[in-house]
């Protein structure tokens, strides 16, 4: 599995050149598709949001195309996708925290995304919002459980609408900036997983430090 997608990352640039070039819409629609079911949909947490943003850029760059129509159609499905999953979290957020683990949906809602999340809520609160759009799974479950919680909609879309013009625009505009950099063109699927694993830091140094909480109290 890990194989298949770090070979799916080095060929990413490839396939939406290859669908930019043949159809322009086609390919809005699918990267559309994609970051709305990353940020809407609390089934599909480990989609590549961050690269396929700055690779998207560098391929209308290369292709001589719209970049800010690309910006914001994917703002759209970044909004969209956010508000979407925290009308989940609001009407069924709650019936599914009910529900056994062993049911489709508790298998789903695994227990230490859901605790990742609700630690960056106590760390950032509402900022959760805009800093988790940067961080895999995080962004998946944050409007979620922005949704159950008691957070207003009017305030989870300002932060909705903030996080995804910075996560969309920073990344898309660095991919277009720099997509026809030769050195960039040459070293993309390494930059692209370098990005991945840039994105997963704060989960990863996250992680180390509860270790070693948890080793310290054990032993002490």
């Amino acid at each position: 599995m890990l194989t298949t997608l770090i070979y799916s990352l080095f060929a990413l640039d490839q396939t939406l050149a290859n669908l930019a070039a043949q159809h322009f819409a086609l390919m809005l629609a699918a990267l559309f598709i994609v970051i709305f079911a990353e940020t809407g949909l609390v089934i599909f947490p480990l989609l590549p949001g961050d690269s396929l943003l700055f690779v998207s850029g560098t391929v209308v760059a290369a292709t001589d195309l719209n970049i800010h129509l690309l910006v914001v159609t994917l703002f759209a499905a970044a909004v969209l996708g956010d508000s979407a999953n925290y009308a989940i979290g609001h009407f069924i957020g709650p019936k599914a925290f009910s529900r056994p683990q062993d049911t489709w949906l508790g298998r789903w809602l695994k227990p230490e995304y859901l605790d990742r999340t609700h630690r960056f809520y106590e760390k950032y609160g509402g900022f959760t919002i805009i800093i988790g759009r940067f961080v895999p799974i995080v962004r998946t479950f944050a409007p979620f459980l922005a949704g159950v919680g008691a957070m207003t909609y009017r305030k989870f879309l300002s932060y909705n609408v903030i996080g995804a013009a910075a996560w969309v625009g920073s990344l898309a505009y660095a991919g277009y900036l720099f997509g026809n950099i030769p050195w960039v063109k040459d070293n993309l699927a390494w930059i692209v997983l370098g990005i991945v694993i840039v994105s997963l830091l704060p989960m990863a140094v996250q992680f180390i430090k509860e270790r070693y909480a948890r080793a310290s109290a054990d032993g002490g």
